[in-house]
């Protein structure tokens, strides 16, 4: 069964204006998309983005307190993911990478450490593909 198969009308509204979206999206951006479908507080936003969140179906940016959806079919519960953000300085294209190295790499330092991590996310900043091309 997908994960999207339980949502709650709200959330299933966040998670497609957060698909429809070009790059990370803040909560207030997402309400002033979504009040013409009856979404007025940002309660219901960030009720709604945390449900999704806690489902892994969508992940926060912290450097830009934006929110973006999944991007890949990983499965989430299964114990913390090493995810890897890689943001556009230019176009601010977001591309979300997993890599299983880089996963192992930080489940065993923090094993190391005695330290159970809830979550593992790097933010690269630079420039993406396109734009390295564009000059």
């Amino acid at each position: 069964m997908r994960r999207e198969a339980k949502l709650t009308r709200n959330e299933a509204l966040v998670l497609a204006a957060l698909r429809r979206g070009t790059g990370a999206q803040t909560a207030y951006a997402l309400l002033e998309a979504l009040r013409g479908e009856g979404l007025r507080a940002p309660p219901q936003i960030y009720r709604a983005l945390k449900s999704l969140g806690e489902k892994g179906l969508v992940h926060r940016l912290e450097s830009r307190n934006a929110f973006l959806a999944c991007a890949h079919e990983h499965i989430h519960g299964a114990g913390p993911h090493a995810l890897v953000f890689l943001v556009c300085q230019r176009c601010s294209h977001i591309r979300e990478v997993c890599d299983e190295a880089l996963e192992a790499r930080v489940k065993a330092m923090t094993t190391g450490q005695g330290f159970a991590p809830h979550a593992a996310t790097l933010e690269i900043s630079g420039l993406c593909a396109g734009c390295l091309a564009a000059g």
